[in-house]
């Protein structure tokens, strides 16, 4: 079954960049994203399934942080839960690409309920993306 027939429903998500050309590197050249339609002020993007579009739009909102685990978390963010060996491949392949993470790739909640890898990144225009990896997929909703 591809995730087109899943039963689990897709999400949009509209995201503000600045830059559309860095846009278009950063989620087609570094992240491997498929894209889709485009204008000159959006491009859409098929997120492992899901319909993520950049749109451009140069005003920035004052970015917040919480702390989780002994790190400050971006808020807002956003990504994906993937499986442990994507998870890895993909950290490998944003090292590859020299990106700076805001919080590097490890292990979250080690030996405890929810335990995940996790990892923070910006896009070129700043947005917060997560992505993490539960090596046990029954911990995602765990409380």
């Amino acid at each position: 079954m591809s995730i087109l027939d899943s039963p689990i429903p897709r999400f949009h998500l509209a995201m503000p960049v600045d830059d559309l050309a860095a846009a278009r590197t950063f989620y087609g050249e570094v992240l491997g994203l498929e894209q889709g339609r485009s204008s000159d002020s959006w491009i859409d993007w098929n997120l492992h399934g899901h319909q993520f579009v950049t749109h451009l739009a140069p005003e920035r909102p004052q970015r917040i942080h919480n702390p989780v685990d002994g790190h400050d978390v971006p808020v807002p963010h956003f990504g994906l839960i993937l499986a442990v060996p994507e998870f890895r491949k993909l950290a490998d392949r944003l090292r590859a690409a020299g990106t700076e993470f805001v919080i590097e790739p490890y292990v979250r909640f080690e030996g405890q309920t929810g335990e995940q890898w996790t990892m923070f990144l910006l896009d070129p225009a700043g947005n917060a993306l997560e992505f993490k990896a539960f090596a046990d997929d029954s911990q995602v909703f765990a409380s």
